[in-house]
């Protein structure tokens, strides 16, 4: 007589989720895997799907059992909510989970490009003694007393808010539903008011969830408003930024440089520069 299949699937490409559910105890019986080809074989008898970058619609097809589905990323967009809501099969994310290693993560691009640190390992990789330079502009800058705005103050945005504080930034913030301001940010502005934010900035970090609202939030637009000398930093979602208009305004000198953690395509196509970059 056969075991009955696990009703918990655990679908992850790297991570060791099996471990993870091991040591609280697996109070269910479960299966991991770690290819689309072995998630489409043990979805069938699935009740419990944890899973992010596995995900597929198709996989809707061959889970007549599924009932709850955990995301390993904070963000749902790559899910079809409304197919999910017509199956009763309930939706969570991971909110909060990769709360300090993204707020970091922004943080490490900002120090990257105003420390120029891409352009001193190309030099050290060439085993070149950069020359002094006149030019203010030209030199490495510092986040202190700089102007960081943060679009999204959620978990991720308002830890990114805080570290900025540790590098005496002034840090103001853009939310859909605006809050009094305090500590850590000293004023909050409405959606409608992102043109005027961005033209405070000296830094603009993204750290909204993708929605209809924020999708190509950064557009022609929204770069012609930032200042010359400001740097944009995206741990949110690639398809927040349009990224023809982002190249324009990086290959003209509108904008000082850029920090990319999310890419509409990922990975990046070959040939396609990722990580930070600047003109």
């Amino acid at each position: 007589m056969t075991a009955p299949a696990p009703p918990i699937v655990l679908a992850h490409a790297a991570y060791r989720l099996g471990d993870a559910y091991a040591a609280r105890g697996a109070p269910e019986p479960f299966v991991e895997v770690r290819s689309l080809e072995a998630l489409e074989a043990a979805v069938a008898e699935a009740e419990v799907l944890v899973v992010s970058g596995l995900w597929r619609h198709s996989l809707l097809e061959r889970a007549p059992r599924l009932r709850f589905i955990q995301s390993v990323s904070a963000g749902t967009d790559q899910f079809p909510k409304e197919a999910l809501r017509e199956r009763g099969i309930r939706l969570a994310s991971a909110q909060g989970g990769n709360e300090r290693a993204v707020a970091e993560h922004a943080l490490a691009l900002m120090l990257g490009l105003t420390r120029r640190l891409p352009e001193a390992l190309r030099h050290q990789a060439a085993a070149t003694w950069r020359p002094m330079i006149a030019d203010p502009a030209r030199r490495e800058r510092e986040l202190g007393g700089r102007t960081l705005l943060v679009i999204g103050l959620g978990r991720i945005g308002t830890r990114i808010a805080r570290l900025a504080q540790a590098f005496d930034m002034r840090v103001i913030g853009l939310r859909r539903r605006p809050l009094q301001a305090g500590d850590p940010v000293e004023a909050v502005l409405s959606p409608d008011r992102l043109h005027e934010a961005l033209a405070q900035a000296d830094v603009v970090a993204l750290a909204c969830p993708l929605t209809p609202e924020t999708e190509g939030l950064i557009d022609e637009a929204a770069l012609a408003a930032m200042k010359p000398e400001a740097l944009l930093i995206n741990v949110a979602r690639g398809r927040v930024v349009d990224q023809d208009a982002l190249a324009r305004a990086l290959t003209e000198g509108r904008i000082a440089g850029a920090g990319l953690d999310c890419f509409h395509e990922e990975p990046l196509p070959r040939g396609r520069r990722s990580g930070a970059c600047r003109t």
